[in-house]
């Protein structure tokens, strides 16, 4: 059995941190090549824990790995992201539609306040960051939804959009500003006791928008989201 040498671990992770910072933020794009001796050069390091990292990376998909061409940024997958964003529009729609009545003034006030600050970032935009902020607002609109299966089917797509790497608004950033503004429009909804019908499908439709416009930007002319009922 063949042992790492003492310190390569924790290399290892410096490299795989230092690499995963990169590629989230855009630094990386899909399909950059990555040198491991480069790279290696860059953190003053041996290649081993640079190779160690980029293996970690490739299983969580954000790294692609070919024999004779070596490791590349992965591309984005469009296929997968498509199905991820469709289903999560009906799901995260439905949770948000059974949370509703179930939500305080506290949890309106709290979502609120973390709208306020995506609009702040809106002047020095930081994709990541503003991503970040937008599971936050959401978990709090889904999360006191009483089907318990229906919140793992809502975690286990936005775990699947994680692996997916790519923030929507690093492509399309004027879609943030959109967004922000629907997400008002939700919290009146809920605010107001609008009928649950309405608040799913507002929901649902500001999913379905952030995907279109993922879509129209990447593939120009094609419209392959949800209809909004």
């Amino acid at each position: 059995m063949t042992t790492e040498p003492a310190g390569t671990l924790g290399k290892s992770q410096r490299a795989y941190r230092w690499l995963r910072e990169r590629i989230t933020d855009q630094e990386f794009t899909p399909g950059y090549r990555l040198v491991l001796g480069a790279i290696a050069g860059e953190l003053d390091m041996s290649v081993v824990p640079v190779r160690e990292a980029i293996r970690q990376l490739e299983a969580e998909g954000l790294v692609t790995f070919e024999r004779h061409v070596g490791a590349r940024v992965a591309m984005v997958d469009d296929s997968q992201y498509r199905f991820s964003m469709q289903s999560l529009s009906l799901l995260e729609g439905a949770a948000t539609a059974l949370s509703a009545r179930s939500l305080t003034d506290d949890d309106i006030r709290a979502a609120r306040t973390i709208n306020e600050r995506m609009i702040e970032t809106l002047a020095h935009f930081d994709p990541r960051a503003f991503t970040g902020l937008n599971q936050q607002f959401h978990a709090i609109l889904f999360a006191k939804c009483a089907n318990p299966r229906m919140l793992e089917l809502v975690e286990a797509e936005w775990a699947r959009l994680g692996h997916l790497r790519d923030s929507t608004f690093s492509f399309v950033p004027g879609r943030a500003r959109e967004s922000v503004a629907e997400h008002e429009g939700i919290l009146r909804l809920i605010e107001t006791s609008a009928p649950l019908g309405e608040i799913e499908q507002a929901a649902r439709r500001h999913r379905v928008t952030t995907l279109d416009a993922y879509m129209t930007h990447e593939h120009p002319g094609e419209a392959l989201g949800l209809p909004a009922f």
